[in-house]
């Protein structure tokens, strides 16, 4: 594995990976979908590939830090539905990481991130023009999605668990599908963001394994990791701190520009 260790690394890259590790813990604390800017600041200091198992441990701590914030908020239905689906999507992102090079990964993943921010917008201005006041009141307090149960609501958390599974192996880039797909299932904010707390530890850990497999995690990448983690503590407590300052509009449209943002970089690289 061409990965490099913490004396591989100058000072100003160090910097620039641990503002990357800080941008972890907001994001996974306040407005997910926004670590793909972390995700190009590790692709941009390190190797592509390598990268992915340096970031991996970055975002199980991310994972712990929001569980811990928003454990009580998580929709259980939900993440049931989807579970299955994302193991099938991690197995095939990890036969792609065999076969792919570092342009295939970023273009494919890119072109998946842009689409799926293009038909969450245009879904949520189809519905804009109900949506009355009182709505938008309730809206910042209900934290239940829409059904998971029905025929669509299956099919979609299918559609989105084999997407995630793939992006979120491929190129640790899960974030932005998922979040696409929670806002699409009707989440709120706080439940948002614990339904996507628990949904993300449980699958980072699983791809350990498969990471280590690959050789992308080894002790090289740990020793880069143990240098770093401390970064995403404060990250965590700034985003606890904003989530309480940011209605839910302005979250969700955050949480789209992140989005778009992750896949332009990755398009255009």
């Amino acid at each position: 594995m061409n990965t490099m260790t913490l004396w591989h690394i100058t000072g100003w890259e160090f910097a620039a990976l641990a503002a990357a590790a800080l941008l972890v813990g907001f994001s996974k604390t306040a407005v997910s979908g926004a670590n793909t800017v972390s995700l190009a600041i590790f692709a941009a200091v390190l190797p592509a590939r390598a990268s992915t198992g340096v970031l991996l441990p970055i975002l199980i701590a991310g994972d712990v830090l929001a569980v811990l914030t928003y454990r009580r908020h998580a929709h259980w239905p939900t993440l049931w539905k989807l579970f299955p689906a994302v193991a099938a999507g991690v197995v095939v992102g990890t036969v792609f990481l065999v076969r792919a090079d570092d342009a295939m990964v970023r273009t494919s993943i890119g072109a998946i991130l842009l689409f799926m921010a293009g038909v969450t917008v245009w879904r949520r201005r189809r519905a804009e023009p109900g949506t009355g006041a009182g709505e938008g009141r309730a809206a910042e307090t209900d934290e239940r999605p829409d059904s998971v149960a029905t025929r669509t609501g299956r099919i979609k958390a299918r559609s989105y668990g084999v997407l995630g599974g793939f992006t979120t192996m491929v190129a640790n880039a899960g974030g932005p599908v998922m979040s696409m797909y929670l806002l699409s299932a009707g989440f709120r904010k706080l439940g948002f963001l614990g339904t996507s707390a628990f949904f993300f530890l449980i699958v980072n850990v699983s791809k350990v394994p498969f990471s280590v497999g690959l050789g992308l995690i080894d002790g090289h990448s740990l020793l880069l990791d143990a240098a770093l983690v401390a970064f995403v503590l404060p990250g965590a407590l700034i985003g606890t701190w904003a989530v309480d300052r940011i209605n839910q509009r302005l979250f969700e449209r955050l949480v789209i520009a992140a989005t778009v943002l992750g896949g332009l970089q990755l398009l255009l690289r």
